[in-house]
């Protein structure tokens, strides 16, 4: 663990560094909708609804983790002094579900728009996160003697039942 802790800066002492990062990747998927290059007459409709539905179980899925976590809730990938863990509901189906719903919601996004930079952006994002969730794995572990087992029972990550 002690060498994860090497390859894993903190970024901050609640990893303010990660969500700084993420805020801008996020900023720049959405503003690549400005450089898409759009869809032709007969794959939009294609797209519009991949996109559409990508867009929707994105948001379904930060919706619903936000509201399990309830006042848990932080920006922040170190948890909170005295925050419990949250195991039940999205959290039992994956453990990081926001997360997902970050990445589906890009993904949605840049299908929508017919944006490569965004198709290119939400895949750094996906590796971005991935490394941002082992580090809060690190903090949850710390904190929570149960967080192994919870793991391991919950093997999905970010998307239940497929990542």
């Amino acid at each position: 663990m002690a060498g994860s802790r090497r390859q894993l800066p903190e970024l901050g002492r609640r990893g303010e560094g990660w969500v700084a990062v993420q805020g801008v990747l996020i900023a720049a998927i959405l503003l690549s909708a400005l450089v898409g290059r759009g869809w032709s007459a007969t794959l939009a409709p294609v797209a519009y609804a991949v996109g559409g539905l990508l867009l929707t179980l994105g948001t379904t899925l930060l919706v619903a983790g936000g509201l399990r976590l309830g006042r848990s809730l932080t920006p922040l990938p170190a948890p909170r002094a005295g925050q419990r863990l949250t195991t039940a509901g999205i959290y039992g189906l994956a453990r990081h579900p926001m997360y997902g719903g970050g990445i589906l919601f890009s993904l949605g996004w840049s299908i929508v728009f017919g944006s490569v930079a965004g198709l290119v952006l939400t895949a750094v994002l996906v590796v971005f996160v991935e490394l941002k969730s082992r580090r809060e794995e690190l903090w949850l572990a710390e904190r929570h003697p149960d967080y192994a087992e919870y793991r391991r029972r919950t093997p999905r990550r970010f998307i239940p039942f497929v990542y």
